[in-house]
């Protein structure tokens, strides 16, 4: 926490969370367009974010793609509101939304957390279905995790699996996992009480893209970024999984419960 507010404390550090705010997931490059600074100067400020948690970032190709991370926000958030009264801190700003909000041209959502486990553990943790039972609100995510096989979901442990339409797109045991995203539910209309046309408006967003990826970080860690993206412009389900609409955790609570089932045996009761 401290490293976070020393890293916020720099006005130009600020600013590049100000243009990965605006646009989340750039390169160096695009980072330091139209800067009066220098690209050295430019790495060195991404390099303190990044040591603060308050950036991460994933290689792709050649290069290295950064995203905003609002993992740190949400500790802050966790360790000075909950000394006052939510309802009216909530009335202020939510500072993990704030972070989140991404442009409506191409919204995604991308959090890091650390780990204290292996990468197989927590390989298990997100594809055995009695594992994701425990911290999916006994949801169990049922697949043999080959590209192309489909993602079930058994919402009981009698129940039939559900397919949602959604598929295995990238498998890549301890290292990468990746998934289609499924659309909205009859059951999320009256979970946040939507009416017909309401849920029938959000039925037409295009389908999203969820990737985990695993990383050894020291020791006895495992480093695991979580890249929500491919929404529709303004997504309703971007909100949902950020964590934005009234009843959702979102991914921001589903992962620390997984963090603290993994880490102390006992998933987060919400």
């Amino acid at each position: 926490m401290d490293d976070a507010f020393r890293a916020l404390a720099d006005p130009s550090r600020r600013r590049l969370l100000d243009r990965l705010n605006d646009r989340n997931g750039q390169t160096l490059r695009e980072l330091c367009d139209g800067l009066a600074t220098s690209r050295q100067a430019v790495s060195k400020h991404l390099a303190v974010l990044e040591a603060a948690h308050l950036v991460t970032s994933i290689r792709r190709g050649r290069e290295k793609v950064h995203y905003l991370n609002a993992a740190p926000i949400n500790a802050i958030a966790d360790r000075w509101l909950s000394r006052y009264d939510r309802e009216r801190a909530a009335a202020l700003a939510d500072l993990s939304t704030a972070l989140e909000r991404q442009s409506m041209e191409s919204p995604a959502f991308v959090y890091t957390t650390y780990v204290r486990t292996t990468p197989q553990r927590l390989w298990a943790a997100l594809t055995e279905p009695a594992f994701t039972r425990r911290y999916w609100g006994g949801v169990a995510l049922a697949s043999d995790w080959q590209v192309g096989s489909p993602v079930l979901w058994q919402d009981t442990p009698d129940g039939e699996p559900r397919d949602l339409g959604q598929r295995v797109l990238i498998a890549e045991p301890y290292r990468r996992l990746s998934y289609s995203w499924h659309g909205f539910q009859p059951e999320h209309a009256e979970h946040f009480g939507w009416s017909p046309e309401q849920l029938a408006a959000r039925l037409g967003e295009r389908r999203s893209t969820v990737t985990f990826e695993i990383e050894p970080h020291g020791d006895a860690a495992v480093r695991l970024t979580v890249v929500h993206d491919d929404f529709s412009p303004d997504s309703e389900m971007h909100r949902a999984i950020s964590g934005q609409l009234d009843g959702s955790g979102g991914w921001p609570e589903l992962l620390a419960s997984l963090k603290t089932l993994l880490e102390t045996g006992e998933p987060i009761t919400a």
